[in-house]
């Protein structure tokens, strides 16, 4: 299952989860594939897409993060994932 997570970082300030990641890396237990990421020019907000197949790991994944991050996650689906089960319904 695909998830966009959102992350808000703390006070706006980015700078500590940077220097997270750069020490310690992305912190992800096994079970989880990173797909991408896209940071908000305003360097607020980080927009990530995960895929695990037990929301558990992601809610362990952000008990790592939580100091630093709110996080915001949506299940979400493939545009053609989307097409073939709207296609049907046209």
């Amino acid at each position: 299952m695909l998830f966009m997570v959102i992350e808000y970082f703390r006070n706006g300030d980015a700078r500590p989860v940077y220097r997270r990641f750069r020490d310690r890396g992305r912190l992800m237990p096994d079970g989880i594939v990173y797909r991408g990421s896209w940071v908000d020019a305003d360097m607020a907000r980080c927009f990530q897409v995960m895929e695990c197949a037990d929301a558990a790991l992601l809610r362990q994944w952000m008990q790592a993060w939580e100091d630093l991050v709110d996080f915001e996650i949506v299940p979400v689906v493939t545009s053609d994932e989307a097409r073939a089960k709207i296609e049907p319904l046209l």
